[in-house]
């Protein structure tokens, strides 16, 4: 009857008709050329529309259950949206089929461009899929597949305790540990070779005994069990500094660039130990970290007799001058103080609103302080009671001459 394949439908009607009573699907066929004759005018007449191709075969399925009838109807359309959806809903006004009354009800018009458009995506992923996993790996590929695995035969088990460790741990003074193997692979693909793995949450003798004689970098997850994992560090071996992922992540899954600024954000001991709390144990902790790492230095001769006000054995020298002077233009709008040793160098630097308590908890180990802020009379006399002999400040809330320690603001330097 029709000369329309439905390959070469652009649209399909899908209808459901329901019949109260028993009829064939001659019946129902009929009553839909029948019904609709002359209701849309020539152009729209669907026995024409089938002669011509444009209205493809009527496909009537029906069932028959308790003395009723029920269906589906398709047709495939080659006509454009407005004329499809005019033949679609000219099936609702067929109302009796046969003596029977009956009911079309339109579900839907199919696009059977998008059906083939999505058939033709999943198809091409399928197909690119494929071809990637066949085609030849560019140069680049070949050479980040054949670094990593020099790397990962780089990767070796150290000392006693056999911890996964990078090749450079005896030939570097600088040391970095890590919480885990893979944390140690990720660090060498990405060129860093002295890392090791404490591999547990117990510290083994041989990161303890390590961090005797190298400086120690403690790097850990950005979670609360990194956390963890540096403050029993902190309690058993001898840490210089701390860094953490970003909040969340693992270090065996941050890039090349996350590293870099986790590793350059890093903290010393003192300051992470601040941080934390400022309790009784930490403080203790800070003050005898602040003591070995004066002694390091050659030590602090703290001669001075607490009530021995106004007598300075200290002066500036021009090189000193420029070193306090660097330091007090790095700390410019950051509200912060640093802590340094006898040779300048920064112990640990904390906010300028905790710097009182921290010099009144240490008591020794600090020889000079530079603070982006006011020095005042209080800031003066834990200052004095800290043993300190140099504060700079950006402005002076006391007289120089009124305190043995040596007070200088920022530009006068």
């Amino acid at each position: 009857m029709g000369k329309i394949s439905p390959v070469s439908a652009k649209y399909i009607i899908h209808a459901d008709i329901t019949i109260d009573g028993v009829v064939d699907k001659p019946d129902v066929i009929g009553a839909i050329f029948g019904q609709t004759e002359g209701l849309l005018g020539p152009d729209l007449e669907l026995r024409e529309l089938q002669k011509s191709g444009r209205i493809g075969r009527i496909e009537v399925n029906v069932e028959t259950k308790s003395g009723k009838t029920v269906g589906t109807i398709v047709i495939p359309s080659s006509l454009d949206k407005a004329e499809t959806a005019i033949i679609a809903a000219a099936l609702e006004i067929i109302q009796r089929i046969g003596p029977c009354n009956a009911k079309v009800k339109v579900t839907s018009i199919e696009d059977v461009r998008v059906s083939k458009r999505r058939y033709v995506i999943d198809r091409a992923k399928e197909l690119l899929k494929k071809m990637l996993e066949d085609v030849i790996p560019d140069s680049q590929d070949l050479s980040d597949e054949v670094a990593y695995s020099v790397r990962m035969m780089e990767i070796q088990s150290y000392g006693k305790d056999k911890l996964p460790a990078g090749p450079a741990i005896d030939d570097s003074d600088e040391i970095i540990v890590v919480e885990g193997r893979a944390d140690v692979l990720n660090l060498l693909k990405h060129g860093f070779k002295n890392a090791i793995a404490i591999n547990g949450t117990s510290v083994p003798k041989t990161i303890v005994d390590l961090s005797k004689r190298k400086t120690v970098t403690v790097f850990t997850d950005g979670d609360r069990g990194g956390n963890l994992i540096i403050r029993e560090l902190l309690n058993v071996a001898d840490v210089d500094f701390v860094a953490q992922a970003p909040d969340g992540k693992e270090v065996e899954e941050i890039t090349k660039k996350e590293i870099h600024k986790a590793l350059r954000s890093k903290i010393t001991r003192e300051q992470y130990l601040m941080e934390i709390g400022g309790k009784d144990h930490i403080a203790a902790s800070n003050s005898d970290k602040l003591q070995r790492k004066s002694s390091s230095y050659g030590g602090l001769k703290n001669n001075h007799n607490r009530n021995s006000s106004n007598q300075r054995t200290v002066q500036l020298s021009g090189s000193e001058k420029g070193k306090l002077k660097d330091i007090a233009e790095s700390l410019l709008g950051t509200r912060g103080a640093c802590m340094l040793d006898q040779n300048l160098k920064v112990l640990g630097k904390v906010p300028l609103t905790e710097l009182k308590a921290t010099l009144n908890s240490i008591h020794s180990g600090v020889y000079a302080i530079v603070v982006d802020g006011d020095v005042d009379h209080d800031l003066v006399r834990s200052a004095e009671r800290g043993n300190v002999k140099i504060i700079v400040g950006s402005n002076l809330k006391v007289r120089p001459n009124d305190s043995r320690v040596l007070i200088k603001k920022m530009t006068d330097l």
